[in-house]
């Protein structure tokens, strides 16, 4: 069980830069994590239940300011369970010792490594079903759909010739057909957020 933090009156202590980069932050968390429902997931307040400490790959874990985001990674793993708890934001002054320009590659790594770890393991290891269709399915309509479509541009282009109305559809239609299929997965992925506590004496709200 993870705990974070989130109220809508403590963001009046947070300067907007922040603001805006905890946005972005925590849409890579969601994505990588599959917790799509937390909102602050990288603001260093951290509380494990003890019975899924124990249960955590710690040695695997990083050790660096990734560190949230990776273990929420490894939670969705477990099937835990996630909340916020409210918690305002204190900003006395200090600096901070974060640079974007020094974390911002490895968290996007991390970030695309997780997810594509998690995808694999939920959807094709963990168990195989409609949404594991879906994203597959939409991934080739959608690469077909823009490839015979490009290749067709450039080939008019290059011909000074008007496509047809037929190759318009049949490069439109996958695509879109693709579109709404990863859509399709990606609401059951967001529904998918674990919600029974995998330990005794602890009931989901």
């Amino acid at each position: 069980m993870l705990f974070r933090s989130y109220r809508p009156e403590s963001l009046q202590g947070m300067p907007p830069v922040r603001i805006f980069g905890n946005g972005i932050l925590s849409f890579l968390t969601k994505l990588s994590s599959g917790y799509w429902h937390i909102f602050d997931p990288t603001n260093g307040y951290t509380a494990v239940h003890a019975d899924i400490l124990r249960h955590l790959p710690l040695d695997k874990i990083s050790h660096t300011y990734f560190f949230e985001s990776d273990m929420l990674f490894r939670l969705n793993v477990l099937r835990a369970v996630v909340r916020d708890v409210p918690m305002d934001a204190v900003y006395d002054g200090e600096e901070s010792n974060l640079r974007i320009s020094r974390i911002l590659k490895p968290f996007i790594c991390g970030h695309l490594k997780n997810f594509y770890k998690r995808i694999v393991y939920a959807y094709f290891l963990r168990d195989f079903h409609i949404a594991s269709l879906e994203l597959v399915l939409g991934l080739i309509f959608m690469i077909f759909g823009l490839t015979f479509g490009g290749w067709h541009w450039i080939t008019a282009a290059e011909s000074g010739e008007v496509a047809s109305a037929g190759t318009v559809m049949l490069s439109a239609l996958p695509f879109l057909i693709g579109v709404q299929l990863l859509l399709s997965f990606l609401q059951f992925d967001i529904q998918s957020v674990p919600r029974t506590p995998l330990h005794p004496g602890l009931k989901d709200e």
